[in-house]
């Protein structure tokens, strides 16, 4: 071999074949998704675009967005949903930053970690006994209050009311929420506060210039989350208020029932298909964040 010439370099690794298998693989997930996720999704969205027998028809829409009994309860799934993220997203934050910044792998940190992890998926009828039980007329935690001299049922106060609901709400809603932010408190570098104070910030000047634009994505992602968290939770709200309080989830099981109208199964699915539409804006809105989010972690 020649000083001028160059040994030929290696061939690239054939990469078709391990893209076909990874293919492959996923197709029990892809399968998966189309007989258990599109599957429903397409006799919702053919149900609520049809009537009874089958012809096409926008009626079932429309009914869904403008008769009383469902506008009302749109506005009391958007109105607990919104106010449940707000009090879960700013009371989790709070409690996250206080795991973070104490003794990483210390009793505090283990124990609200496991305690978030189990308790953001402790909902359902198991959820809605613990607060009757805890809060109802003569639940524990009630006839302590009254011997105590606070008779929250003399002031107005249900646990089967809207305001129960919410406060249910929230009892899974601030785990959740130490989940979803404590990877992105983590990622704050120690170095950025360091700079700030080199410079002569306050705590509170390096959280509002640095941390918190920083942070703003991964907040909002997160608030988006906890409401549709909200907004599609059913089986808790059934359970503690029989249906009786309206809301989406449980109008459309009335509504499919026939237990207020008979013939209303296809409003149902075009509720059904208005709840898709929410939480499909909920998941583009979230992903957008998470997106911006990404920047400070590369």
């Amino acid at each position: 071999m020649t000083l001028l010439e160059t040994p030929a370099a290696d061939p690239a690794p054939p990469r078709r074949a391990g893209r076909a298998w990874a293919l492959l693989g996923l197709l029990p997930f892809a399968a998966y998704l189309l007989v258990f996720l599109g599957g429903p999704l397409f006799f919702v969205i053919s149900g609520a675009l049809s009537t009874a027998d089958g012809r096409p028809t926008l009626d079932n829409v429309i009914a869904s967005l403008t008769a009383p009994q469902y506008r009302a309860a749109f506005a009391s799934s958007l109105w607990i949903s919104a106010l449940t993220a707000l009090i879960g997203a700013v009371a989790g934050a709070f409690l996250a930053q206080a795991v973070v910044v104490g003794r990483q792998g210390g009793p505090l940190h283990r124990v609200t970690a496991t305690g978030s992890g189990v308790l953001a998926y402790f909902g359902g009828v198991p959820l809605a006994f613990a607060f009757i039980a805890a809060l109802g007329q003569t639940g524990l935690a009630t006839l302590w209050l009254r011997a105590a001299g606070l008779d929250l049922y003399a002031a107005g106060f249900r646990i089967d009311s809207l305001t129960g609901l919410a406060l249910t709400y929230v009892y899974f809603q601030i785990p959740l929420m130490v989940i979803l932010i404590t990877p992105a408190l983590e990622g704050l570098r120690p170095q950025w506060r360091e700079a700030a104070e080199n410079l002569g910030a306050s705590s509170w000047a390096y959280w509002r210039h640095v941390a918190l634009p920083v942070l703003a994505p991964a907040l909002g992602g997160a608030t988006l989350v906890l409401f549709g968290n909200a907004f599609a939770a059913y089986a808790t709200a059934l359970a503690l208020t029989s249906g009786q309080i309206p809301i989406v989830p449980t109008a459309i099981a009335a509504a499919l029932s026939g237990n207020v109208l008979t013939g209303q199964q296809n409003v149902g699915l075009a509720l059904g298909l208005d709840m898709v539409l929410v939480i499909s804006v909920v998941m583009v809105g979230y992903l957008w964040l998470q997106k911006r989010a990404s920047r400070w972690t590369r």
